[in-house]
């Protein structure tokens, strides 16, 4: 005879009830309205749409620079978590909270700060025009504009995780012979390697959508420099609600299959 636990605090029934309209409001009805609508395309109508050469450089640009900003993020971003963690020093405080600037700063706010740095008369980008190469208005603007909005997904993520490891941990292996590159490799990276994960995906998936930061130093050069989000707003300022829609679509499903596999990538890691 199955004798079912009461929780400590209870209405599950209710609580699952706001949760489910809440979500429901927010998030399934909207993206369900826009899918509705994509749906009154027929097949070829919304492949001819999705496929067009403007489309796809827009879509690898945009899924390009947010990969390798993420990527960047999770290098220095990981550096920036454990030093934060495991170190006191001056200035410290102040650091950590500089990290949560870019979530608290207006996005067209830091699209223009970094414009003025990076643009070929700025303080930065009149040294990298002397040296050959541009980085406003090209991809590695953007890459680099990604990188500013998304640093804190990684390391906020990443901290709790090294405050919970203890050092005694990492001290025994050491005592028991191991090299610091061991410790790292079988100690470290086990523990954070899930958190690792997630911090890359919240990252990649804001990288992805990312307006504001973007347009001012993408320079917006169609087959060049133009992001989906952008295209998306062109379609809408041209009332065309229907591409506009299958770009939305098409960028909705290609994060979700990739955010996808992240997250049973990191399962895979949890369970072994």
């Amino acid at each position: 005879m199955s004798r079912r636990t009461s929780p400590v605090i209870p209405g599950f029934g209710l609580t699952l009830g706001y949760t489910l309209v809440y979500l429901s409001l927010l998030v399934l009805i909207p993206l369900g309205a826009m899918f509705a609508h994509a749906a009154q395309l027929s097949w070829a109508q919304f492949w001819a749409i999705v496929s067009a050469p403007r489309v796809v450089a827009a879509l690898q640009l945009s899924f390009t620079t947010a990969l390798f900003a993420a990527l960047l993020n999770g290098i220095v971003g990981t550096l920036l978590a454990w030093v934060l963690v495991r170190y006191r020093f001056p200035g410290r405080k102040i650091i950590d909270a500089m990290i949560d600037l870019p979530f608290a700063l207006p996005t067209a706010v830091a699209g223009i700060a970094l414009t003025a740095l990076y643009a070929p008369a700025g303080l930065v980008g009149q040294w990298a025009q002397a040296l050959g190469f541009k980085i406003a208005y090209t991809p590695l603007g953007i890459t680099l504009a990604l990188t500013f909005v998304t640093l804190p997904f990684v390391v906020r993520t990443l901290q709790p995780v090294l405050e919970d490891i203890p050092r005694e941990v990492e001290e025994a292996a050491a005592c028991l012979g191991a090299k610091p590159w061991q410790v790292f490799r079988y100690v470290l990276v086990p523990a954070v390697l899930p958190a690792w994960l997630t911090g890359f995906a919240l990252a990649f998936a804001r990288g992805i959508g990312e307006y504001g930061s973007v347009i001012f130093i993408a320079g917006n050069m169609p087959m060049k420099t133009e992001i989906l989000p952008l295209l998306i707003m062109v379609k809408l300022d041209q009332y065309d609600y229907r591409g506009a829609t299958s770009i939305g679509v098409l960028m909705l499903v290609v994060s979700f299959v990739l955010l996808l596999l992240i997250n049973l990538l990191q399962r895979r890691i949890e369970k072994r």
